[in-house]
């Protein structure tokens, strides 16, 4: 066999053996792998990092998720494997960890993305401090003390101008708390595999959630971060984050909000989905 072809063989071969990342595999491989993951590893926080790290490389891309064909204000698809945002990454990563087929994912990751799972582009949890870290206080639980900051957020000016949707909802304001750049780096030690990092960041002089990312520990139990951003899926020390975020000089890093997965977690029903128009 000439040489060229014996080392395309021989890469081919090794290619073929070395098993699939997440954003490489189909729909039906990817329900095999979360069901064999679910067979193999009973604990929770274990499957999180077992399958967070199987999308090490998934390629970064902004505005990945819709309603679409359920509602049409965009035709953005309900999942996504070959691609992630930060939240888009966790949001999987939770859901498949809690499942054990793909059917059972799918439904999952609705119940985490949406208002009690109710599918729609007005549930949908936008804004995590006072939707998706409320409305998942099943799964995690905010651990965040030491500093606060003030929040408003209207949704209905929201909806109309990011999705052309009109609805009626007031204004609210809250209160949030935090921990700093410097408490956090104190801290970050405490948290436990499978919990979530929540990334505060000054935007227009508000401060609010702008980046999320998982705890995963490696071989010699050194706590990581595990997080979606440009340009793909990455893991590496919190400390490394921090700085190159710092190295920015439009970063705006306030501090974090830190959220521990709860114990012995029972995934909720969802609530009716109404009809439409109704």
């Amino acid at each position: 066999m000439p040489f060229l072809a014996s080392v395309m063989l021989a890469a081919a071969l090794t290619a073929a053996a070395e098993p699939k990342q997440i954003y490489q595999m189909s729909p039906q491989e990817a329900g095999a792998f979360i069901a064999e993951v679910r067979r193999a590893e009973p604990d929770l926080r274990k499957r999180i990092a077992t399958i967070g790290r199987r999308n090490i490389g998934q390629p970064y891309k902004l505005n990945l998720l819709g309603e679409f064909p359920y509602e049409l204000h965009d035709t953005l698809p309900m999942y996504s494997l070959s691609a992630s945002d930060c939240l888009v990454f966790a949001e999987h990563t939770y859901a498949m960890a809690l499942s054990s087929s793909w059917e059972e994912f799918f439904w999952t990751l609705q119940r985490i993305r949406y208002k009690d799972g109710v599918i729609g582009v007005a549930s949908r949890n936008h804004y995590m401090e006072v939707d998706w870290n409320i409305n998942n206080h099943w799964l995690l639980s905010d651990a965040s003390s030491g500093a606060s900051y003030a929040m408003r957020v209207d949704r209905a000016q929201f909806l109309k101008v990011q999705h052309h949707v009109q609805r009626d909802i007031p204004v609210q304001d809250t209160q949030e708390s935090y921990l700093p750049v410097e408490r956090a780096l104190r801290e970050f030690g405490t948290l436990g595999e499978g919990d979530m990092v929540e990334v505060v960041s000054v935007r227009k002089g508000q401060h609010m959630v702008t980046h999320v990312g998982l705890v995963v520990l490696d071989a010699q139990g050194a706590r990581h971060f595990l997080h979606s951003s440009a340009p793909e899926v990455r893991e590496e020390p919190f400390e490394a984050f921090i700085a190159r975020t710092q190295a920015r000089a439009d970063n705006g890093l306030a501090g974090f909000k830190f959220m521990r997965l709860n114990e012995a977690i029972v995934v909720p029903p969802s609530a009716p989905q109404p009809r439409p128009g109704a």
